[in-house]
């Protein structure tokens, strides 16, 4: 068998759902984001996991995302969709009760005219300017809007990674001067803002990264493992080259391994050099550039070359990984592609 495995441990997932619950507080309920699918991990196995574990409320971006969830976790929990009520989704949020986050004026008409009995969300701009209404169209309709009930009023931080970020206090104060005093269901924290305290957390947490193992949250238990087959090892020459473009030569003679595994997996092309794959405690680092379907590692101190090497797991983070490649380890973990073979352990 050459495809690469991806271990994906649902009680790491689970544990670190517990830990972030246990931040936020008896008085606020923890959910979970499960967009992505999943962040990569599969939406409908970690949504059904973590709803045996007590997860009563799940987010997703999309409504097809959300009709994927609701199959996995039955009837029970709400599962809130950040996109709102977009054109053509009257009848998905209907049969799949899945509960928009209205962004805008004219999603909030829409769902009134469309749904006027079914649930729904407000998501305020305080002051991300992604997604979410401005206080001058929340206040157009504000009177309408408490009239109706919203189910969960909500808001999102742009720099809760960086915990001493000005904008983390004058977002929370835009969004106290939206909400204090409407005796609405709040949320503001994801994963970031619930470990930057109590102020931050109001009605409901939804940690998203920290749930996968992911930074902000350093100290959440490990969640993925990819494994990657050993295909064939050569003999390189002092001088030989190795990839394309010839972009790694040999500095002594050398012995070369060649995985099973590349960008076609979501192994990306940027981490090039400074990326790492390890056998057993031993790191290797990579040779020559990632290919679509192979990486090339310098395998020369190694005694006895493995039948497979980890790119992820004990020994280096989708975090780590990400920072060979400059990017986030969000990237890392919702590239991982559909090659693996797929092993759930836990639950």
């Amino acid at each position: 068998m050459t495809a690469a495995t991806l271990t994906i441990d649902l009680d790491a997932i689970t544990t670190n759902w517990r830990a972030l619950d246990a931040m936020s507080g008896p008085e606020t309920e923890t959910a979970a984001v499960v967009k992505a699918d999943g962040y990569g991990l599969d939406a409908a196995r970690v949504a059904q996991f973590l709803a045996t574990q007590g997860v009563k409320s799940f987010f997703v971006a999309l409504t097809e995302e959300g009709v994927k969830v609701r199959a996995a976790v039955g009837a029970a929990p709400e599962i809130y969709v950040f996109s709102g009520h977009m054109a053509g989704d009257t009848d998905t949020l209907k049969s799949n009760r899945l509960i928009p986050l209205l962004n805008s004026r004219e999603q909030f008409h829409r769902h009134l005219s469309a749904l006027p009995e079914h649930p729904f969300g407000l998501q305020l701009n305080s002051g991300m300017n992604r997604l979410g209404m401005n206080a001058d169209d929340f206040a157009a309709i504000r009177d309408q809007a408490l009239a109706a009930g919203p189910r969960l009023v909500m808001s999102h931080l742009a720099c809760a990674d960086e915990p001493r970020h000005p904008q983390n206090t004058a977002q929370l104060k835009a969004f106290r001067a939206m909400t204090d005093g409407l005796g609405l269901r709040r949320s503001l924290a994801a994963t970031g803002g619930i470990l930057m305290g109590p102020e931050y957390h109001f009605d409901l947490c939804r940690p998203g990264i920290g749930l996968y193992g992911g930074a902000p949250f350093e100290a959440a238990k490990p969640v993925v493992r990819v494994s990657i087959p050993t295909v064939q090892v050569r003999d390189v020459a002092k001088g030989e080259t190795v990839g394309y473009s010839a972009a790694w030569t040999a500095q002594r003679p050398s012995r070369i391994a060649t995985l099973a595994a590349g960008y076609a997996d979501g192994l990306i092309r940027a981490m090039g050099a400074n990326a790492k794959v390890w056998a057993g405690d031993v790191p290797c680092a990579l040779a020559g550039r990632v290919s679509m379907d192979l990486l090339t590692v310098d395998v020369t101190h190694l005694e006895t070359v493995p039948d497979s090497f980890d790119i992820l797991g004990p020994h280096q983070t989708a975090d780590q990984l990400a920072d060979a490649a400059g990017t986030i380890g969000y990237e890392i973990l919702t590239s991982l592609g559909a090659r693996y073979k797929r092993v759930y352990t836990g639950g």
